[in-house]
């Protein structure tokens, strides 16, 4: 793969702050920082999407929130409302936990039902959903099915990870996520991407979005 340079790289970027001990002055560098670089969105907790959001318009970069995160384990409806309240607030994009515990027990209807009804809100005010399927919690087989399951219930991208489990991206399980949804579904590797190179191998195995709040570090990194 040839050198992708910063400017190119920051758009494969939703530059992230979820730590729950994030303040408004935080929030309000990590904007600063992804109007500085050009990055695809700026991802946060959704209390914070009108801020974001206000923060944000008018640059081409758009407001990402997390739905039912980082557990999965809230209701469908809680998670519906809670993507159309971070809509109505302002973002564009929204990145929802599967029910991780039902898909390990084999209920694979209960979980494209829930990730169908909260792509048909998100979708009905045409924004972005991904679906966040907690890969270090799951094997090969459980990734497919889980990638298999988002696309069915019409899903845009397919994410790794939240970031707050025992493990974020694999270039292994990017590639078996690329390889199941093919080109069909953007791929998103989000968790313990902290480099420059790091971020190169995961797109070179299929991301198409990088989830990372070492935005800075990497996008430095593309100038050596």
């Amino acid at each position: 793969m040839e050198k992708i340079n910063q400017a190119e790289l920051a758009k494969y970027l939703d530059h992230t702050l979820l730590k729950p001990n994030a303040s408004k002055k935080d929030i309000l560098q990590t904007c600063a920082e992804a109007k500085q670089y050009q990055t695809a969105s700026v991802c946060v907790n959704a209390y914070w999407a009108g801020l974001v959001h206000q923060q944000l318009t008018g640059t081409g970069i758009n407001t990402c929130c997390v739905v039912g995160f980082p557990l999965g384990a809230t209701s469908t409806a809680a998670k519906v409302f809670e993507a159309k309240q971070a809509i109505s607030d302002g973002a564009d994009e929204l990145d929802m936990v599967i029910n991780i515990g039902e898909l390990v027990s084999g209920n694979a209807e209960a979980v494209q039902k829930d990730i169908e009804q909260v792509a048909d809100a998100v979708h009905a005010q045409n924004k972005l959903l991904k679906v966040i399927i907690e890969t270090s919690f799951l094997t090969n087989d459980q990734i497919v099915q889980a990638c298999q399951l988002a696309e069915k219930a019409h899903a845009d991208f397919v994410k790794t990870s939240t970031g707050f489990s025992s493990a974020g991206a694999k270039t292994a399980d990017v590639k078996l996520m690329r390889q199941t949804v093919g080109d069909r579904l953007g791929v998103k590797a989000s968790g313990g991407i902290h480099s420059y190179e790091e971020a190169i191998s995961m797109i070179e195995a299929g991301a198409n979005r990088l989830g990372v709040s070492a935005t800075v570090k990497i996008l430095e990194g593309a100038k050596d």
